[in-house]
């Protein structure tokens, strides 16, 4: 073993090196990053170090400086792929680094920094701790970044997009280390509270959000056994996972009285094995990334194929605060390297280099060394095999599988291009890259001018044109004043003053003409003024009423000569305040002596009960009946009808809108009679002129319209309909009871009546779906969701008809139910049972996010219930999900439904019961789709059902799927039945073959289900082109 310890290799300062806290090697071991307290982090060439006994050796021994934090550093890890520098300091930010192949820039003015070799600039500043950054881990994959700090955090970051996937809060305080394990199923994070924490993972996908990794990252095991009496003097508790993935190596743990280092079985997390030698706390493991055979490879100990049939050991280090470095392997029950005295204060970092065979160490006096390892000391290397064999005994590898040929390739690269697409796009336009993107600059090249030629002038890109200047403002540029002593000077001018030079950051004044605001003034905060319409900001009376007031007297009331209801109205008033009083022709005057002012719309009122029908005290279900009121109004396009006390604007918005409206008498009967009262006159208006207008003989309750008819609905249950000129197209239906809740779609018109019995007529074909249904069997079973315990009885929120002419209830207590015509039952959508146990309750897709420009005019794509795929929250089951969530979750009725949840996911048998209630809401979802005809609603679920089948690896589910879309097209056709086949090859409004294209697209970045996907991307054609659509490639020989 030799120690190279070269003297330019550390963090100089004016007095001392300051002290080194990290160090690490990167993927492919030619850099050396270490991070101290100048607040630098530093990357060295491992070359330099490993010749610096060199006098000869002239090439560049530092590569950069960075200097992006305002503090301390603690940690720097390289990226497993090597495209990433990731550090963390006391200021509580981790920075990102990624190299730049342009030319680095020049040192800061004043920096004493040697100039840098290399050009490593930030690509993120990750904000989401509240306390010091003490460690940073890499996936092995490198698709998460986890941070840890004094703030008892651990935060997992994307490693692809680095948005903040999730936050974990389980220690109780400072977390002071982080380490993965090479199978990419755990991680392990130290603890000040005398814990580590195993927590169990999936790698997220590309264009992962936090709503989908919301069962991600999931508590699997606590290990407090050795570190019950640990102190809590470290500075780090870094912990290293060994590379055959079976043990973890964690410092800081104690065997009785006597310092040790833990050694935790993978699968048990018993820790019974104990290190012991140190005579002080451990703060730093680090296994070596090669296994070792005891001997040299040769004939005798390996096979035909030249795998070794030696048994591998893994090599560990561990240091601490007593200074000394001791080195262990399986093989043997006592260390057999230890240094002591290796620093002059505690070693703070390790970091073995790719090859195994080199450890580089960082202390706290400012020391950086490296021990180099004679070959055959530590013993053998063993090929990477060896460690791919050891970690696939954990399933390491199984989500990337191997490759089943070029058509594999052809059809992962076509998946994950679609997403990379997705997650550029919503990235662009959140970070506002909308604009033109500048062509890529090549290495070598400065991207900006052409070579040039003597004599030659650089072609300048066309600026646009200059206003002309002002030649008030020349002319102050070039005004000459005399001082005091006689000389003549230039007076200089402010730069705000000058126009063109250097633009105020202030919110600037804008012309805006009158057209750009004739559509509507909008109440967003905005910095325009709008110049074009007079400024309507002064009071009544203009400047002189804003100046002097414009408070008027109290008007003369008749046989109030003493003024004693004014003197009482101003008593009334507190101090400030304003008394309660009108203004009329003669004055100020109490509200009651104002004159009421005549509305062009009538205020609705209740006139009396409805009388009900006398089934309602013998009925199974009993709903509330509406009021008979004096005036419903309905608009035809289902617009809030115009207010009483609308104003001029108000009305002038309506004036194009078709308007029912239903009066009821109100006035004394004129016969004498009570029961002969006037008949209700509806009116049919537009523009305030009438269009049709028809009267009945029976109280109206309810009216309905839209651009094909318009119903009303009686006080005797029965229901009349008018087509949009007025004209009675069928006679009356009558029900069985009173109606209560009416609604139209379409050509679709459902009505209610009292006694839970659901009528649906299409007025077009004169005909119904199905016949009359009751309500009872929501109504009853959604009664015992209650529990035998008292509450209040389930009633319903809203009743409404979708485009299909499908029954759409939503409960008081969160539930949603349709009706199936074809199945004759009730089906419920949604459910308190989702909303709690799902993963996906309140999510979509994040692929279907789509960001639009509000000066989008493009028209609306919703119509007559079909949402398109960038509102598919208006849809009908998001819809029914909000009142769950609404109803249930907001309402605190999921209390004791949530704590049997959280006690059941961390209880023994349930380990997959979070995923498998996440996969049954998605089938749930896809099902209520096709039961209700949501034509875009189905896309969406069930792309977001393959992915997630995809990622659990449901093989089974995944191949049932795929060939029930298939319909048949893998076998042999028969021609009799070719017809039949045809008739059913679509599935809610969507081609069958298009449903599996996208599902085999999406599934195929699963290496592990290739075998499944490959043979339907064939016969689709899926492969036989480049993702990009520029060349056909051909895949059959």
């Amino acid at each position: 073993m030799h120690l190279v310890k070269p003297l330019w290799l550390n963090h100089p300062g004016e007095l001392k090196d300051f002290e080194v806290y990290s160090c690490h090697v990167s993927p492919d071991g030619s850099r050396l990053v270490t991070a101290a307290g100048d607040g630098y982090v530093r990357i060295w060439s491992t070359e330099a170090v490993l010749n610096s006994n060199r006098p000869d050796y002239t090439k560049p021994k530092q590569l950069a400086a960075i200097s992006h934090h305002s503090g301390t550093i603690h940690t720097v890890r390289f990226s497993s792929n090597g495209k990433y520098l990731a550090s963390g300091a006391d200021d509580k930010i981790v920075c990102v680094y990624t190299l730049d192949p342009n030319a680095p820039s020049h040192v800061a003015f004043g920096s004493n920094e040697a100039p840098p070799v290399e050009n490593w600039r930030v690509l993120r500043r990750l904000i989401g701790h509240d306390n010091d950054v003490q460690d940073l881990g890499w996936s092995y994959d490198s698709s998460i970044l986890i941070s840890v700090g004094l703030d008892s955090k651990v935060v997992i970051w994307s490693g692809h997009t680095f948005e903040k996937l999730k936050t974990l809060s389980n220690h109780q305080s400072h977390v002071k280390g982080i380490t993965f394990d090479p199978a990419n199923k755990y991680f392990a994070t130290s603890s000040d509270d005398r814990t580590i924490k195993i927590y169990r993972f999936t790698s997220p996908p590309p264009n992962a959000t936090p709503q989908d990794q919301a069962g991600n990252f999931v508590l699997e095991h606590t290990i407090t056994g050795p570190f019950t009496t640990s102190p809590l003097t470290t500075y780090f508790r870094r912990s290293s996972w060994s590379p055959d993935g079976a043990h973890i190596a964690a410092p800081n743990a104690t065997n009785g009285p006597v310092s040790s280092v833990a050694i935790i079985p993978r699968g048990t997390w018993d820790g019974d094995i104990n290190l012991i030698g140190h005579e002080g706390p451990t703060e730093v493991c680090a296994f070596s990334p090669r296994m070792f055979h005891r001997d040299p490879p040769n004939a005798t100990n390996t096979d035909a194929n030249g795998n070794s049939l030696q048994g591998s050991v893994t090599v560990v280090a561990c240091a601490g605060q007593d200074k000394t470095l001791s080195i262990w392997n399986t093989s043997y029950a006592r260390p057999f390297i230890i240094t002591q005295e290796l620093a002059m204060k505690s070693i703070s970092d390790l970091a073995w280099s790719p090859d195994g065979e080199g450890l580089y160490v960082s202390s706290l006096d400012g020391g950086i060394m490296l021990l180099v390892f004679e070959p055959g000391e530590l013993g053998y290397p063993a090929s990477l095999q060896e460690n791919e064999k050891s970690l696939s005994k954990f399933g390491a590898g199984r989500r990337i599988g191997i490759v089943e040929g070029t058509d594999a390739l052809l059809l992962e690269e076509s998946s994950k291009a679609g997403e990379l697409k997705g997650v550029q796009g919503r990235m662009g336009a959140l970070m506002g890259d909308s604009g033109a993107v500048a062509a890529p600059i090549t290495n070598g090249s400065n991207g900006t001018l052409p070579a040039l030629t003597n004599g030659a002038t650089p072609a300048q890109p066309q600026a646009p044109p200059e206003p002309p200047a002002d030649q008030r403002v020349e002319k102050l540029k070039q005004r000459v004043t005399v001082t005091k002593d006689g000389k003549k000077r230039i007076a200089p001018m402010l730069v705000s003053s000058s126009s063109g030079i250097g633009a105020s950051s202030l919110p600037q004044t804008q012309l805006v003409s009158a057209t750009t605001t004739a559509g509507g003034r909008s109440d967003d905060p905005h910095n325009i003024l709008d110049i074009s319409k007079p400024y309507d900001g002064f009071p009544k009376g203009g400047l002189t009423s804003l100046l002097i007031g414009n408070k008027r007297k109290f008007a003369e009331i008749e046989g109030d000569e003493d003024r004693q209801v004014q003197r009482r109205l101003e008593a009334s008033v507190r101090a400030g305040g304003a008394a309660i009083v009108m203004n009329s022709e003669n004055g100020l005057v109490p509200p009651a002596a104002a004159g009421s002012k005549a509305n062009d719309f009538e205020i609705s009122r209740v006139l009396r009960p409805a009388i009900v029908s006398p089934s309602l005290s013998v009925s199974q279900v009993r709903l509330a009946v509406p009021k008979l009121r004096s005036v419903i109004v309905r608009t035809m396009d289902g617009s809030e009808p115009p207010k009483a006390n609308a104003g001029d604007s108000a009305r002038a918005d309506n004036e194009d809108t078709v308007i029912l409206e239903a009066r009821n008498a109100t006035g004394p009967s004129r016969t004498g009679r009570p029961q002969d009262h006037d008949p209700t006159r509806l009116a049919c208006t537009k523009k305030g002129q009438s269009l049709w207008q028809d009267f009945l003989p029976k109280a109206v309750l309810l009216v309905t319209g839209n651009t094909n008819f318009f119903a009303a609905a009686c006080e005797d249950g029965s229901i009349y309909a008018w087509t949009p000129a007025g004209r009675r197209t069928l006679s009356a239906l009558v029900m069985d009871a009173q109606p209560v809740i009416m609604d139209c779609r379409g050509w679709w018109l459902l009505c209610l009546s009292a006694v839970g019995m659901c009528y649906v007529w299409n007025l077009e074909t004169m005909s119904s779906p199905h016949p009359p249904i009751s309500l009872a069997p929501a109504l009853d079973i959604a009664a015992h969701s209650q529990g035998p315990h008292l509450t209040r009885s389930p009633g319903i929120v809203f009743a409404r008809l979708n485009s299909e002419g499908r029954i759409i209830v939503a409960m008081s207590n969160g539930e949603g139910y349709t009706y199936s015509p074809k199945m004759y039952v009730w089906q419920r959508i949604s459910e308190p049972w989702w909303a709690v146990g799902s993963q996906y309750w309140n999510a979509t897709d994040s692929s279907v996010g789509n960001i639009k420009s509000s000066t989008d005019k493009s028209p609306s794509k919703e119509k007559d219930d079909q949402v398109s795929i960038e509102n598919v929250s208006a849809g009908i089951i998001p819809m029914l999900e909000r009142n769950t969530t609404n109803q249930f979750l907001l309402q605190g009725r999921a209390f004791y439904l949530q704590r049997l949840i959280k006690a059941l996911i961390s209880s023994e048998g349930y380990e997959t019961f979070e995923a498998s209630v996440s996969v049954a809401h998605l089938e749930n979802r896809v099902a209520a789709a096709l039961t209700l005809g949501a034509r875009e609603e189905f896309k969406i679920y069930l792309s977001m059902y393959v992915k997630r089948i995809g990622a659990e690896g449901m093989k089974g589910k995944i191949e049932e799927l795929l060939r029930s879309l298939h319909s048949g097209y893998l076998m042999e056709e028969d021609n009799d039945e070719s017809e039949e086949k045809a008739e059913d090859d679509t599935l809610c409004g969507w081609k069958k073959l298009d449903l599996l294209k996208e599902a085999v697209l999406i599934l195929g970045k699963f290496r592990d289900l290739q075998r499944i996907t490959v043979p339907y991307a064939r016969l689709l054609d899926v492969i036989s082109e480049r993702p990009d659509g520029d060349q056909a490639m051909i895949t059959e020989m």
